[in-house]
């Protein structure tokens, strides 16, 4: 029978690579916000949170005696990277860039559940609390985009309608 830790190793090791895919993609798109000072705010607010949990991730592998995954980690990268360029060639990119966003911290948040209650099996308290810690973070940063999702649309076509610069 599998151990549950090997799957809490695992999984770690795959959101530490998400979170350092997210610091790329909100970095390119952070770069890039002229008009939407809110959003950029709050997207620099996520990129610092986003950077504290891979740490803090990374912590949990060292306690249990592992390290993250250099090869998930480039492979992640490239793909913010990869993101954050296609963002460039589209008329939309803001829209499209807070969609992503949107996405992206729900797939987070399924993981780090997923992450509580793998670390709870395998009877690792503290990686647990760090894990619901994060958890609540990325929750946070999903209700901000929702709320905020309207909004920001209708600002988008407001700003399409009368300029060209509403991409960003």
């Amino acid at each position: 029978m599998p151990d549950p830790r090997d799957h809490l190793l695992s999984w770690l090791k795959d959101a530490h690579a998400a979170e350092e895919q997210a610091i790329t993609m909100l970095s390119n798109l952070d770069r890039r916000i002229e008009n939407y000072p809110e959003l950029k705010a709050r997207i620099e607010q996520h990129i610092d949170e986003t950077r504290r949990q891979s740490a803090r991730v990374e912590e949990c592998l060292k306690s249990l005696g592992s390290d993250t995954s250099m090869l998930k980690a480039v492979g992640t990268k490239l793909m913010g990277l990869g993101q954050g360029i296609s963002g460039i060639f589209t008329s939309d990119e803001i829209a499209k860039g807070v969609l992503a966003c949107y996405t992206f911290e729900h797939m987070e948040i399924a993981s780090y559940r997923m992450l509580v209650g793998a670390a709870k099996q395998a009877g690792e308290p503290e990686v647990q609390r760090v894990c619901e810690e994060i958890l609540e973070e990325e929750k946070a940063m999903a209700k901000w985009l929702e709320d905020h999702l309207e909004d920001l649309t209708q600002k988008f076509l407001a700003r399409e309608a009368t300029e060209a610069t509403a991409k960003h």
